[in-house]
């Protein structure tokens, strides 16, 4: 009995970046992956590109999942390392004016903020990498219990129900026919229940840097439970993340993530990266009608008076408001700090977010929170 071929080692790379497409949702048919083979091939790629290149030819990603396929290629090829994109790529991202004199030089982000405790206004450019871990109990309770007891909204559909404001008369014509012509019970139909957009916030600042990870491992912990879901984190710049933690595996997404935010560890400006987040229409609809949750300290070094305006319309747009906080240690927190004191009456929760399983329990709780 002959054995199997085996695959060459050069074209390992290839038939593994295929899988890891097939893994976060693209649909390829063996004869494209051949074709992915034969294509490489026949070009000798001189770069990457030419790999690149030979991979939207044969593979086919759809054009409103480009995006998606240039992550997975750098982060497979090239080691999450940055290609240079194409002009409009950083969208995304949404870069806070400082109101500073501009002669300051921004400290490196080790060297501003080592400890993580103190909150500056200066902006500091540095990468993080996130490094292996297994799901904490309190993410795996997340991703079980996230689809049935999130926060729920009516939809424009109707479903079959016992009792309901308006009459299904085609079920109930339906059983008409089957009893000669008599109505015995008049169907009921109710709109149908649909989950309630949901936003993050996640501040990144060096004030939160003990947080930081943690935060977005839950982040893509809820992206994956439940659709409807958006991620920005904010410090000196404004990131939008869902793309990234779309990706399935925990350490591809987390490693999309971290590429594109920049602003680690940085400066605290809460009040100018939610005015960012509203003056953008597309980002600012993301608010509309979702429960909103902040997670940072609240350690604002920007203008108060920004910060509350900021606040005060985010809660205005949102179905909830909940600030979670490391400080609020214990059930009778009282804000101590300027900010929180400020923005207090905005806000609709303001809890303990120092630990996951406290994020997680009240992410949980806002469906009840909201009856009560």
């Amino acid at each position: 009995m002959s054995e199997a071929p085996q695959l060459p080692r050069a074209a390992r790379a290839f038939v593994s970046f295929v899988a890891l497409l097939r893994a976060n949702g693209f649909a390829i048919a063996p004869e494209q992956t051949t074709a992915f083979l034969q294509a490489i091939q026949l070009l000798g790629p001189r770069g990457p590109d030419d790999i690149r290149q030979a991979g939207l030819a044969t593979l086919a990603p759809p054009p409103e999942r480009r995006a998606a396929y240039d992550m997975l290629f750098r982060i497979h090829f090239l080691g999450g390392e940055e290609v240079p994109g194409a002009e409009g790529e950083d969208e995304e991202v949404v870069r806070l004016q400082d109101e500073g004199r501009g002669d300051e030089e921004p400290p490196l982000a080790d060297e501003a903020n080592e400890s993580g405790e103190m909150a500056v206004r200066a902006e500091a450019l540095a990468e993080r990498r996130f490094g292996p871990s297994w799901p904490s109990d309190a993410l795996r309770r997340l991703a079980r219990e996230a689809p049935t007891r999130l926060p729920r909204r009516r939809g424009h559909r109707r479903m079959r129900a016992r009792r309901g404001p308006w009459a299904d008369l085609r079920r109930t014509l339906r059983e008409s026919v089957r009893n000669d012509g008599e109505v015995m019970r008049l169907g009921r139909l109710k709109r149908r229940p649909r989950p309630r957009k949901m936003l993050l916030l996640i501040d990144v600042s060096g004030s939160m840097k003990a947080r930081s990870e943690d935060n977005l491992r839950l982040a893509h912990t809820l992206v994956q439970a439940t659709p409807n879901v958006e991620v920005f984190t904010f410090g000196t710049r404004l990131t939008r993340l869902t793309r990234a933690l779309r990706l399935k595996r925990r350490e591809q997404a987390l490693a999309a993530a971290a590429h594109l935010v920049s602003d680690w560890d940085g400066g605290t400006r809460i009040g100018d990266a939610l005015q960012a987040f509203l003056a953008v229409p597309r980002f600012g609809g993301y608010a509309r009608g979702a429960a909103v949750v902040i997670l940072s300290d609240g350690l604002e070094r920007g203008d108060l008076a920004n910060l509350r305006d900021a606040v005060a319309k985010l809660s205005r747009r949102a179905w909830r408001l909940s600030w979670l906080t490391p400080l609020a240690v214990g059930s009778g927190f009282v804000p101590q700090t300027e900010a929180l004191i400020a923005i207090r009456r905005f806000v609709d929760d303001m809890v303990d977010g120092g630990s996951s399983a406290a994020v997680v329990a009240h992410v949980l709780s806002l469906r009840q929170r909201r009856a009560a």
